[in-house]
């Protein structure tokens, strides 16, 4: 981590806020850093909210806001958090951008909630980096910047100097984790227990991890669309890239950019997941032994499906399915999902090929979560110590949920699927 300038403090938190950005979000670092508990034994911090373009800022409801900061409050301080943006489809203001690539130069730490990671990525401060967003953005946020290494299954990300959280309360879990980081686990148990939130979420058992089946929405107008229906419609059949790569009329190196270039990964790995997510929900939904459960997922061997099981989700299929259903209420134990209609499917992707966007059943099956509710992702943190470490890394934090835990997944000729 850079030096920290000295005209800014540690203990001065800014916090940005846009016109447009949710309430919910937009408070939590209000409510983390700008009150007062020493008497819980809460250090205190230093808040400036600062709005990030002319005012006044109008949030969810039609509620507005009035900052009493702008921009140059940014340069006192030692942490700035850009908690929400608008719309994912805008670039936000240039010198909004331009005050926040200055602070990172100059030492702060930069936080971004939600979808505020689209402003670290477009101020060029995640280039390189590994980060995360809710889980609906993740494969636009990966597609808009390559360069980025998005992983939607995770809570948080802590790469020292920039951090970012999943969607809505995730923003919680990272700004108790900034508190941790600074303080200790006693003043960060002493803030969660006056916000009364658990004072970490990590553990793949207490629900919190999962994985999401979302798509870019501009596929649907996409000719790749058809093949990744047929993909999703045949995952209980083996076949492999090539064989998709086939259907496209593509060679496999074509194919495998302009997937890519599409959807932010690479054909192969988004192959394993929809098949473990195709395993993860018989696990749930049905009485299938494990083996069966691997060949109607597509995997030409139980053990090729609790290895790729384990490296995403953390936990084996057996494992998984004991602690899912000792979570769930004994009355929905009955009761399956409804299977999607992959005939509306096929027929709404053919819509979409007329140029269309991707709706209805299509968009619905694409981006159906196939999970429990909640942010249930996994927190990522970096291996070098943070700040208030002692030097030797004794209390670096540590939030990995189990073995395999943000593990990258195979390129796209390094493993054959199944």
């Amino acid at each position: 981590m850079r030096k920290l300038s000295a005209r800014r403090r540690p203990e001065v938190v800014a916090v940005l806020l846009f016109s447009g950005g949710p309430i919910f979000e937009s408070s939590i670092p209000l409510s983390v850093f700008g009150i007062d508990r020493q008497d819980a034994g809460v250090p205190r911090y230093r808040l400036l909210v600062c709005a990030g373009e002319d005012g006044p800022l109008r949030t969810t409801g039609g509620l507005e806001l009035t900052a009493p900061y702008g921009l140059e409050a940014l340069s006192r301080a030692g942490t700035v958090v850009v908690p929400t943006w608008r719309s994912i489809s805008q670039a936000p203001p240039p010198e909004a951008l331009e005050s926040i690539r200055r602070a990172h130069e100059e030492g702060a730490r930069i936080i971004g909630l939600c979808t505020g990671a689209f402003v670290l990525a477009a101020a060029g401060l995640l280039d390189g980096r590994p980060a995360t967003t809710h889980w609906m953005y993740a494969p636009t946020l990966a597609k808009r910047y390559p360069s980025v290494h998005v992983d939607p299954r995770e809570l948080f990300v802590d790469d020292g100097d920039v951090l970012t959280s999943a969607g809505t309360a995730a923003g919680i879990d990272l700004c108790l984790h900034v508190v941790r980081t600074d303080h200790g686990g006693e003043a960060a148990a002493a803030l969660a227990r006056r916000l009364v939130v658990p004072p970490r979420r990590s553990d793949w058992q207490t629900g919190q991890r999962h994985l999401d089946r979302s798509l870019p929405e501009e596929i649907g107008a996409d000719p790749l669309a058809e093949v990744v229906a047929w993909a999703l419609e045949h995952l209980h059949e083996q076949f492999d890239v090539e064989a998709l790569a086939a259907r496209a009329y593509m060679s496999r190196r074509t194919f495998d950019r302009r997937f890519r270039s599409l959807t932010g990964s690479a054909p192969l790995q988004w192959l394993i997941t929809q098949r473990v997510l195709q395993a993860q929900r018989l696990l749930e939904t049905s009485d299938y032994s494990v083996d069966e459960v691997a060949g109607r997922c597509g995997f030409r061997s139980p053990v090729a499906l609790r290895g790729h099981f384990r490296r995403q989700l953390g936990s084996s299929p057996a494992s998984y399915r004991a602690a899912y259903r000792a979570r769930r209420p004994q009355d929905e134990q009955d009761r399956a999902p409804t299977p999607p209609d992959l005939s509306a499917l096929r027929r709404g992707v053919a819509a979409a090929g007329t140029g269309g966007p991707l709706h209805g059943p299509v968009s619905q099956v694409l981006a159906a979560p196939g999970k429990p509710d909640g942010d249930a992702y996994a927190a990522r943190v970096p291996d070098q110590p943070g700040r208030g470490d002692p030097p030797d890394g004794t209390g670096r934090a540590r939030l990995r949920a189990g073995r395999g835990l943000g593990a990258a997944l195979p390129g796209p000729r390094d493993r054959p699927v199944g």
